[in-house]
């Protein structure tokens, strides 16, 4: 381990950052200072809109000239950043300090393979020739643990998957050995195993070569997982700030309170057996506003509301002029799994398993190959489409992006109201009445439903979602990953708000999701899915307490611990990727068998992880 000094290479001093033009200017940081140490990790934390994203730029100098003002002191090694020449900024990005952003599929140039990008960055800032710079970019893939450098070096970015994706933004950020790496929110987009393959890169890699860290993120677990010290932001003022484990042990600030109650551990729900909503404290005065135990009921006895057997999606590929099937895609294969009235199944996996997919086929979104969807005793996939649009009312979708399901152009009340009136569920007078009753039980105010979803946050466009999903009063609503992209808070409230109407209304939740401690929470049983099959189904407590399955215990053991302490804890991380679910035209699969753990607890007979 790097031994820390008490000299930062960075330090930022009563920074300022205002936005605008001409005479009217925005001011966006008010005053935040924290330093950096060599060798040291500095997490910089807070939800969308604190201003991480915009210090962190500011560092750079990368914010757009004119449009931005920033006043304060940024020194890095006793430089003033913001009085170096435009040469002297270019040597210092990349060179002394580089940068790893969200989203690598924006950060890659789409038209140049990864090899190439790395090796021009080394020609650039270290004057290596051709030659030189191809050999020294494949020892950089071999760093990072990208396998088959060699034919990687060729690829382009569209395609690796994001977990490999951003593993070439951290062999080119190491490309110039930076004494400094800038990390902003590098693992928020990924599945939780590539999350903790990409931490665990991070950290081995920071110790090898002595770099400071500044960590941006707003997933309280991961900071727990890789900082020395914390700064926790809120609207572009620093609210707290202290080593990562006296933030943990004794969050001074009512927010820092917030943001720590909302994380979800996984394990905190051992011993008990329905889901339970998270606490929501008051970010002032940081005292628990709502710490009641959902009491949701146990499933109904009887036949379930939905009931899926042997249900198949694939996808054909295609090539050449005459269009030759040269493979398929075995998206969802022979997937059966129940859900009651009140009851939560939550479909887990990493991206690409086929989870999503199962949920469209269920709606008949997208139409499956074979098997069975009853939804009460009714087989959805034999229906004509007047039956069909009937039973979608009883059956509703939560998507992922609020903003992309919801249209731009349309108030966010005639989104709520348009339903209804297409089924002729209401008047439009009745159907207004009705969204604004909506819009209260998911705790937005009546009065907005004239304004625009761009006019909202995420998570209040989640909960338009929601309240749109309600309008048809449906007794199955299909979740899908609807608080992944959500601050840590907001999904805590965004989960509360499922609970809260399960228990009131008795909907019965398809929940898709990769985030693990979010499902503890929320789900009565909870099936495993991988290469488009269900490897293990059970109760929360069986599935999540006593997993059998490889993959299970693959995708448990990646979860970040939200705890300080075990911060040096080396983790065995599981390097593999997901297997393609792509196969030659005429495989067959293989028949399989599940053995039973217990009572309702079921895993498949066969380690295909």
């Amino acid at each position: 381990m790097i031994e820390k000094t008490q000299s930062p290479i960075l330090r930022v001093d009563d920074l300022r950052v205002a936005f605008g033009a001409r005479k009217k200017w925005t001011e966006v940081i008010h005053g935040v200072s924290f330093d950096v140490n060599p060798g040291e990790t500095v997490a910089l934390v807070g939800e969308s809109g604190s201003g991480k994203s915009v210090t962190a730029m500011s560092i750079l100098g990368l914010l757009p000239p004119g449009q931005a003002r920033i006043e304060g002191n940024i020194i890095f090694e006793g430089r003033e950043i913001p009085q170096l020449s435009p040469d002297e900024m270019r040597r210092l990005r990349g060179g002394d300090i580089a940068m790893i952003f969200q989203e690598p599929m924006t950060s890659l140039n789409p038209v140049m393979t990864c090899g190439n990008q790395i090796a021009e960055s080394l020609a650039i800032h270290r004057g290596l020739d051709t030659r030189a710079a191809r050999a020294e970019t494949l020892r950089l893939f071999d760093r990072v643990r990208i396998s088959d450098a060699e034919r990687r070096f060729s690829d382009y970015p569209h395609n690796l998957s994001g977990g490999m994706r951003q593993r070439i933004m951290i062999a080119m950020s190491l490309a110039c050995k930076p004494k400094m790496l800038i990390a902003d929110e590098p693992t928020t987009a990924l599945d939780v195993t590539i999350q903790a393959q990409i931490l665990s890169l991070v950290k081995e890699l920071q110790e090898d070569e002595g770099m400071a860290v500044l960590f941006i993120t707003h997933d309280m677990g991961v900071v727990a997982e890789v900082s020395d010290r914390t700064v926790v932001m809120r609207n572009g003022d620093l609210v707290e700030t202290g080593t990562t484990a006296d933030i943990f042990r004794a969050p001074k600030a009512g927010y820092t309170r917030s943001l720590l109650s909302a994380v979800p551990r996984l394990g905190s729900m051992a011993g008990e057996s329905l889901p339970r909503k998270f606490q929501i404290y008051s970010r002032n005065s940081g005292e628990a506003e709502d710490i009641k135990i959902n009491e949701t009921p146990a499933s109904a006895p009887g036949a379930p509301l939905l009931k899926v057997q042997g249900l198949t999606t694939r996808f054909t590929l295609r090539k050449g002029i005459l269009g030759r099937v040269a493979g398929r895609v075995h998206a969802v294969e022979n997937v059966s799994f129940d859900i009651r009235s009140g009851e939560t199944l939550a479909l887990v996996g990493e991206s690409g398993c086929g989870k999503s997919t199962t949920g469209h086929s269920v709606l008949r979104l997208t139409e499956p190959d074979a098997g069975t969807v009853n939804l009460n005793g009714e087989n959805v996939l034999e229906m004509d489409k007047d039956k069909l649009r009937q039973a979608r009312r009883r059956m509703q979708m939560i998507f992922q992006d609020p903003y992309s399901s919801l249209n731009p152009r349309r108030s966010v009340g005639n989104s709520i109201i348009e339903p209804m009136l297409v089924n002729g569920l209401a008047t439009r007078e009745e159907a207004h009445y009705k969204a604004r009753e909506l819009m209260t039980q998911v705790g937005l105010l009546p009065d907005t439903l004239e304004r625009y979803p761009h006019q909202f946050s995420g998570g209040q466009r989640q909960r338009i979602c929601i309240a749109r999903a309600l309008s048809l009063e449906p007794d199955l609503i299909v979740a899908d990953e609807s608080v992944s992209a959500l601050d840590v808070s907001v999904k805590a409230q965004v989960v509360n708000l499922m609970l809260d109407l399960q228990q009131r209304l008795g909907i019965a939740y398809l929940f898709i999701s990769h985030d693990m401690a979010v499902v503890e929470r929320v789900a009565h049983r909870v099936a495993v899915m991988y290469l488009g099959e269900i490897v293990e189904i059970g109760t929360r407590e069986a599935v999540l307490g006593n997993p059998q399955h490889p993959y299970t215990k693959r995708l448990l053991s990646a979860v970040p611990v939200a705890d300080p302490s075990r911060r040096h804890v080396s983790r065995v991380i599981d390097e593999r990727e997901i297997q393609s679910p792509i196969r030659q035209p005429d495989y067959v699969p293989p028949s399989r068998s599940y053995l039973e753990a217990a009572p309702g607890h079921m895993y498949l007979d066969a380690d295909i992880s």
